[in-house]
């Protein structure tokens, strides 16, 4: 058969779809366009495509024979998979592989953030390191500090765990709490969201992007936060109103925020990358050689299996597709 691989992946996993099928590749790092995607994606049987790659109605209509859609990333609010459903294609994603380089990244922020990590090497390589004084470039410690996780998934234990070894006192939120003997695992305690919200001297999202969590950080919810509280999102841009963000940083409503995802990625809100207290990345929670290989091999067993007529492991729809009921 033949598939479309939308952006570059490891050559030695490719070579794993070429063994069986052939195969059409984005060869560079730069995303298509979407006419470039949309004039491409005809008279295909596979797609692995990347989170940046908005697969809907329209795409769909011109990709009449697809059989499978693989998506690279464990997000997948880019692809519309109730349309995909009804045309009898299984869609697939890259859960829990990123696990641990997205923990990571987050307790990074935290670190990187409260510390005013980048600030301070900003200031450095601009010459302006003069004198030290006992004033001078405070941050906030995280040691002691409660640390808020809105969402304790995968990617939010795995948070608490590194949390733990910062001494922090973890509170969290989800829509049903956790029974007490994962609570007594995990060392956290359950919250409501207003209250979590007020407690929090670090908040990080760890929630998917859905009706519900879109804008869930918005300017009353951030109103409700500490002075000195920071926010940290490796979650989903728009579960943060970024312009509510923005003015709150402006107006000290919240001390700082550490993003690495975006409202409308790759644009930034304006006004953001003005402030002194955020700290910017550019969406690399997943950003390891090791993680990024695992989850191209991963979306290659979902897109074989897929166009082999068996189950993706990883399958969002398996059980909507005609015949599977």
């Amino acid at each position: 058969m033949d598939v479309f691989i939308t952006g570059r992946i490891p050559d030695q996993v490719i070579e794993r779809i070429k063994r069986q099928h052939s195969v059409t590749s984005n060869l560079t790092d730069k995303p298509l366009s979407r006419d470039e995607l949309l004039d491409q994606i005809g008279g295909y049987q596979g797609l692995l495509c990347t989170i940046t790659d908005r697969v809907d109605s329209e795409l769909l209509d011109r990709a009449d024979t697809l059989k499978m859609i693989a998506n690279y990333g464990v997000g997948y609010d880019n692809i519309d998979v109730v349309q995909a459903t009804r045309r009898s294609i299984p869609v697939s994603n890259t859960p829990g592989v990123l696990t641990d380089a997205t923990a990571d990244l987050a307790m990074a922020l935290i670190l990187g953030t409260g510390r005013r990590l980048v600030a301070g090497d900003i200031k450095v390589r601009r010459g302006d390191f003069k004198f030290w004084a006992p004033m001078h470039f405070l941050g906030t410690e995280i040691s002691g500090k409660t640390l808020g996780l809105i969402g304790f998934g995968r990617i939010g234990r795995a948070v608490a765990k590194r949390a733990a070894g910062f001494n922090m006192p973890i509170i969290y939120h989800t829509r049903q709490p956790l029974a007490s003997a994962d609570e007594k695992e995990f060392n956290v305690a359950y919250r409501p969201l207003k209250r979590l919200l007020q407690e929090a001297d670090y908040l990080s999202l760890h929630v998917p992007l859905t009706d519900e969590t879109r804008h869930l950080i918005d300017a009353a919810a951030l109103r409700k936060m500490k002075p000195s509280a920071i926010l940290i999102n490796t979650s989903r841009g728009a579960v943060v109103d970024e312009k509510a963000l923005v003015a709150a940083l402006k107006k000290g409503i919240i001390q700082a925020a550490g993003l690495d995802v975006y409202e409308k990625e790759p644009e930034l809100t304006p006004g953001l990358i003005d402030l002194e207290n955020v700290t910017l990345l550019p969406h690399v929670g997943s950003a390891t050689i090791e993680t990024r290989t695992r989850m191209a091999d991963m979306a290659v067993d979902n897109l074989l299996a897929g166009l082999a007529g068996r189950k993706p492991p990883n399958c969002l729809n398996w059980e909507g597709l005609p015949g599977n009921e």
